[in-house]
């Protein structure tokens, strides 16, 4: 036999899996295409590598709106807190960020890199890259070793497979896992492209009106065509050539993608909140008071402090507004118009850009063909799955990288307890 454990992946969640398995003292052979492993966590959070995310547990999965619930089980054995001692212990202190975000002191990903890999060598974990694999190999209901690529077969007692998702192909996640999971038995939930900028045919966007605006501190709702609000978030947004990207753009983009299909529509309605914190009729008062101080002022640039001001231009035009008014000259009517246009300035929007141009892939293998507590694939003995490739998928802020260390690290650590099982 090769090893007691082949890892196929050299992400995230295969690194973390070289961990769970070594520390649980099982030979491991860990195996990437590439030619250098970690190339995703080296690009992470902007290439700072936001690590996980420091919040209650309970917090983190409400995060994690792709089945997010699964991941009680895997937390139990290595959860966002673990995570953080863990590289702590291994000499890379953490910082806290807003919302919960942690990041390295050094603000270097590649130290994250560099200190897993060499973790990964002291635990005597055997790592090659340049390594293809072909297709797994079986023995009746038990996975015994893969194939590579150049036709040489390796035997392990268990397989883990962590080669990621369709998302950020670049760094060597095509979407290979699929096929071997399906040849094992397994369902493939149907893939779509989450955490990615949406697109837009509004003709203001098509003619490049706010192309470059970034707005901070607004909220976005996306609404589906019964009127029902499903998903608000508040945060920082940027208008671009061909829609909206920016953090609440990239969180609603999933519901966005549900909504298009579930209700078999062309485009979905979003909701503008460009004063989040402050109620219409407060809003109202503000500008009140303001144009009272300076009467003569017009509307337009009266709205200067609440947004940039292109966007103040075509707020104002879609009102159904001149930009020249003065308070004098606002009848109840025009109120209510800017008002409304003001805390519910609506975008249509009609799908995202491509799987490829995402942070997450959505879907992959059905959870409910996998053990929870162990991640074994109910399918094939000794069998497992890790990250990116299951139908678990978060927002960004450390949510999506830590469900693949605890899937991984709880993939390792049964691998190889399930191994010396088998010996014994």
């Amino acid at each position: 036999m090769d090893a007691d454990v082949i890892i196929v992946g050299g992400g995230p969640a295969g690194l973390m899996a070289g961990v769970g398995a070594g520390l649980h003292e099982a030979r491991v052979l860990l195996l990437d295409k590439g030619n250098k492993l970690g190339r995703k966590l080296a690009i992470s959070g902007g290439g700072r590598c936001n690590v996980t995310n420091n919040r209650e547990a309970a917090e983190v999965i409400k995060h994690i709106p792709g089945n997010g619930r699964f991941l009680y089980s895997p937390f139990s054995t290595f959860n966002n807190r673990d995570i953080i001692r863990f590289f702590e212990d291994l000499g890379v202190p953490l910082k806290e960020e807003d919302e919960g975000r942690m990041f390295p002191v050094s603000n270097r990903a590649q130290e994250v890199v560099d200190t897993l890999l060499h973790h990964l060598r002291q635990l005597g974990v055997e790592m090659q890259t340049g390594k293809p694999v072909e297709n797994l190999l079986f023995d009746g209901e038990r996975v015994v070793g893969v194939r590579l690529a150049d036709g040489k077969r390796l035997h392990a007692a268990a397989v883990i497979v962590a080669v990621g998702g369709k998302s950020v192909p670049q760094t060597g996640s095509t979407g290979d896992g699929y096929n071997w999971a399906e040849a094992a038995g397994h369902t493939i939930t149907e893939l779509f492209p989450t955490e990615v900028p949406l697109t837009s045919a509004e003709p203001w966007i098509q003619d490049r009106t706010l192309q470059g605006v970034s707005l901070r501190d607004v909220k976005l709702t996306v609404v589906d065509p019964k009127g029902k609000k499903l998903v608000e978030h508040t945060g920082d947004m940027l208008f671009t050539h061909f829609g909206l990207s920016g953090p609440i753009a990239l969180r609603c983009s999933q519901f966005v993608v549900k909504t298009l299909k579930r209700f078999a529509t062309s485009a979905v309605s979003l909701q503008l909140d460009l004063s989040p914190d402050t109620s219409a009729d407060t809003l109202q008062q503000q500008l009140r008071q303001r144009w009272e101080s300076s009467p003569h002022k017009s509307l337009k640039n009266s709205l200067k402090p609440l947004m940039p001001e292109r966007m103040i231009s075509l707020t104002i035009q879609r009102a159904g507004l001149n930009p020249d008014l003065t308070l004098s000259q606002l009848s109840k009517e025009k109120w209510s118009s800017l008002l409304s246009m003001l805390k519910s300035f609506p975008i249509r929007v009609d799908g995202t850009l491509p799987l490829e141009k995402a942070f997450v892939t959505g879907g992959g293998v059905h959870l409910k063909e996998l053990t929870p507590r162990t991640m074994e694939s109910k399918k094939k003995a000794g069998l497992y799955f890790a990250g990116e490739i299951l139908d678990i998928h978060g927002y960004t802020g450390g949510y999506n990288i830590t469900a693949a260390f605890s899937t991984g690290f709880t993939a390792g650590k049964h691998a190889a307890q399930q191994v010396q099982g088998v010996q014994t």
